[in-house]
């Protein structure tokens, strides 16, 4: 909230500051841009002011009078220290913006498993900035933090984190196409975080410790359409009752509109080094861990993206047969994601259908009909080419999945090198140890199915189809289902869109 709040405040700081004199005038001019995106309630409770100092405008948060406000309307307190930022007019119609705060503050709900009493206190928070108007966010900005603790309390389970210091940049531009690209980044030093669990009616009575001397998060995002939704803000602060929004209906409709598609890609990755997890049975670690999603915006042929990659992962050998370990993974580089997604189709429809004057304002049937168009679009899940390593054994795999008629059309292809070497190791296993044995066999069945390739990988092309059918490198594994008499299931084999495997990169 700390961060958040200032940020989406600035947003509507877009009066030119060209050549402005900071007067007593000037801050009432600041306070109606401010309320024209966010509504007046926010000053007339005292949540926020605006004053001269100096030759800055000083924008003060006391989040008391916002407390008391939600704590009459339901099961939610907070208390925050109050803070200030100041916010200072350029001779290039921009704005610099400075804070130096170390907020505390708790916050007391009810969660789904009861009360729940949280504690947050930041050090020696630092915050310059140059907020641009005409991009409707900042050109550029740098943050500090000296360090960050936090407590969690539940009746079943307590947690803390912290944090050491941790720096953060930010930069915009203009996006040829509409809106602003931005990058952003972050590190922090010294991630600690740990959990006790104690649940007696579930058996669970353990603690956990995650660690990490390093922890970054990068971002990028491309056509982010700020201004679009500060307009739709504005609106949305101006309709404050049922008669408004009905009056107001097309106009409500025109803004979200020009909001698509909020924006056209936004990627962002998480990264640990040297990540370890202590438990109860022992010490999980990675050299490098990193998680990664990317998503297109509200577009016809959208695209989402996830990736976790890991090198150097190792876990407590005392909880694995010893014969196992050697064949552990060490490096891991999974990408999965969907792919012909058509949002702009579903948004621009839910829109047009959209009536105020009708309660609900959408059709009884309405999620149906769009669920339906949405399949109708053939909309994928993909495998991307993803990896699983130890030494010279590596398992290759990709592949695609489609839903006709609703039911699974499935393609995957799989690569392993170095096969002969997970046999080996497993036949030798196998002479003491049952479970290997059982492996042993599973592992030659399976190597009967599959295609020696040139270079010594060998090779499973699956084929699962909507029809219930399943072939293997073009060797029916499964038949179709049988026809369902009454003719609801489509004939076997009919309308399928299933075919060669993926093929793998080289």
């Amino acid at each position: 909230m700390k961060r958040v709040l200032p940020f989406v405040l600035l947003l509507a700081c877009s009066a030119p500051a060209f050549g402005q004199t900071v007067d007593s005038q000037g801050a009432q001019q600041l306070s109606d841009n401010l309320a024209h995106y966010f509504g007046k309630k926010p000053f007339d409770i005292g949540f926020v002011k605006v004053s001269v100092e100096g030759d800055a405008y000083k924008l003060a948060f006391d989040f008391k009078p916002l407390a008391e406000m939600l704590a009459t309307q339901q099961a939610f307190k907070f208390d925050l220290t109050p803070y200030a930022m100041l916010v200072k007019p350029r001779q290039d119609a921009r704005w610099d913006v400075s804070m130096e705060v170390s907020p505390k503050g708790s916050f007391d709900f009810v969660g789904p498993e009861g009360p729940q009493h949280v504690d947050v206190s930041i050090s020696d928070h630092k915050f310059n900035g140059v907020y641009d108007p005409d991009l409707a966010a900042f050109a550029s900005a740098n943050v500090s933090i000296g360090g960050m603790t936090m407590a969690i309390r539940e009746t079943k389970q307590q947690a803390n984190v912290s944090i050491g210091s941790g720096t953060a940049t930010l930069a915009s531009t203009k996006s040829a196409n509409g809106g602003i690209d931005f990058t952003a980044s972050e590190k922090l030093a010294n991630f600690v975080e740990t959990v006790k669990v104690n649940d007696p009616e579930k058996g669970l009575s353990l603690p956990l410790a995650v660690k990490a001397p390093e922890l970054s998060v990068d971002a990028t995002g491309k056509g982010l359409r700020t201004k679009a939704l500060l307009d739709l803000f504005a609106f949305i602060a101006a309709t404050d009752d049922e008669a408004k929004l009905k009056a107001n209906e097309v106009e409500f409709k025109s803004l979200l509109t020009a909001a698509l598609p909020l924006w056209e890609r936004i990627d962002g990755t998480y990264g640990f080094k040297d990540f370890e997890v202590e438990s109860p049975v022992g010490k999980f670690g990675a050299a490098q861990l990193s998680t990664s999603v990317g998503m297109d915006g509200i577009a016809k042929d959208g695209k989402i993206n996830y990736a976790i990659k890991a090198s150097g992962l190792t876990v407590p050998q005392q909880m694995l047969p010893s014969w196992s370990v050697a064949l552990l993974p060490t490096d891991l580089d999974l990408n999965f994601g969907g792919a012909n997604i058509d949002l702009d189709s579903m948004a621009r429809k839910t829109i047009e259908t959209l009536d105020f004057s009708k309660d609900p304002p959408l059709p009884a049937d309405f999620g149906d009909e769009i669920s339906a168009d949405f399949l109708a679009k053939t909309p994928k899940f993909v495998l991307g080419h993803s990896t699983v390593k130890n030494g010279d054994i590596e398992v290759a795999m990709e592949g695609e999945m489609t839903f006709p008629g609703k039911k699974p059309d499935a393609n995957v292809t799989i690569d392993v090198t170095g096969y002969d070497t997970i046999v080996a190791s497993l036949q030798e296993a196998a002479k003491t140890d049952p479970q290997a044995s059982q492996a042993f066999t599973g592992a030659l069945a399976i190597k009967g199915f599959a295609k020696a390739l040139p270079d010594g990988r060998i090779e499973w092309v699956i084929n699962a189809k909507h029809d219930g059918s399943v072939t293997v490198n073009g060797a029916m594994l499964k038949g179709p289902d049988p026809v369902v008499e009454d003719g609801q299931d489509a004939s076997p084999g009919e309308g399928n869109s299933g075919g060669a495997g993926a093929k793998l990169q080289p």
